[in-house]
């Protein structure tokens, strides 16, 4: 950790400095944030202590069964959010629809879209979880936000980031000049700047994949993965083998260390474009690294609908062009 203290909230107010048109919405908006955090940190690390485990009686749109840690941090960002007069519109992978600020508070230029918590289905094994993150500027003029706001391409991004609650909880975000991870401090409630300016490296050590269902593999993520375990000296091949089966833990972990993670369109796209993918593609890329479906950008997509389905690829540049090369001559 630098020996420069450095809270969330200093770094974020220093990035405000550097635009001299800056309202400070922005700002105030990232610290409503921060209390939804820290309220999640707080669950998350009392939940085998309390009655918040287990499963809800509720399904998703996408007909998986909601976790009641799920829906509780899905409520803790809804309500740390809806009055601070900076949205103008939310959108969750938990609602079947856009989430409204409605007329009861003023509204603001930013809408957020999130993933209230990552990996739900580890939960009960007290495995590392997450929340993901994106804030756009609002493209309707006035009023209450639309699904117009909502569904963007990953370039219109002003902001993304996400949270891992593991041995630590840890934020690490982007707004398009650098990647800065915070470590949270329980014992002064602040985040503080542990991890500035990250770099995925270079040099690849690990692949993560489900290879539960390498049956229903194309045959160029098949190759690709025979590829990966080919021993290799110059190229450092072959990778570890490294799933953890939380998005946000798996991707940390090959950001910080080295790695490509893989969920392909073979058997079937599960991650969700709008509120796993495209947040992770903008961290990704200002970090060094690349994302892609397969055969195109993730940042590039025009998302058709809330909750649309795909396939990802992301990590170190070089390991997703080859991928996609094994795709296209396969």
């Amino acid at each position: 950790m630098p020996n420069q203290l450095v809270t969330l909230q200093r770094h974020i107010g220093s990035q405000q400095s550097l635009h001299p048109d800056a309202t400070g919405e922005f700002t105030r908006l990232m610290w409503d944030l921060m209390i939804a955090f820290k309220l999640i940190h707080r669950d998350v690390n009392k939940a085998g202590l309390v009655d918040i485990l287990g499963a809800t009686d509720r399904e998703n749109i996408h007909g998986e069964q909601v976790m009641r840690l799920d829906w509780l941090a899905q409520e803790r960002i809804y309500h740390a959010m809806n009055h601070g007069g900076h949205l103008c519109v939310m959108a969750s992978e938990e609602s079947d629809d856009i989430i409204l600020i409605g007329n009861r508070h003023p509204k603001g230029n930013y809408v957020l879209v999130y993933d209230p918590l990552d990996g739900s289905s580890n939960i009960d094994a007290n495995v590392s979880i997450g929340t993901i993150f994106s804030i756009y500027r609002r493209k309707t003029p006035r009023g209450d936000g639309s699904i117009e706001d909502c569904v963007r391409r990953g370039t219109e991004q002003i902001a993304a980031g996400y949270v891992v609650y593991g041995s630590s909880t840890m934020m690490v975000y982007t707004t398009g000049s650098s990647v800065d991870g915070f470590t949270l401090d329980p014992t002064m409630g602040e985040f503080l700047l542990s991890h500035p300016d990250i770099k995925t490296p270079e040099k690849s050590m690990y692949v993560s994949i489900n290879e539960g269902n390498s049956a229903h593999f194309d045959a160029g993520t098949r190759k690709y993965l025979e590829y990966l375990k080919t021993p290799d000296t110059e190229t450092g091949r072959p990778y570890s083998a490294r799933y953890i089966g939380s998005l946000v833990a798996d991707f940390h972990r090959n950001l910080m260390k080295g790695g490509i993670f893989l969920y392909p369109a073979a058997p079937r796209p599960k991650l969700r474009l709008v509120y796993e993918a495209i947040p992770l593609a903008f961290i990704a890329e200002q970090a060094g690294g690349a994302a892609s479906d397969g055969r195109r950008p993730i940042m590039d997509i025009q998302p058709s609908e809330l909750h649309e389905k795909t396939a990802l690829v992301i990590g170190n540049r070089e390991d997703v062009a080859m991928y996609e090369q094994f795709l296209k001559e396969n």
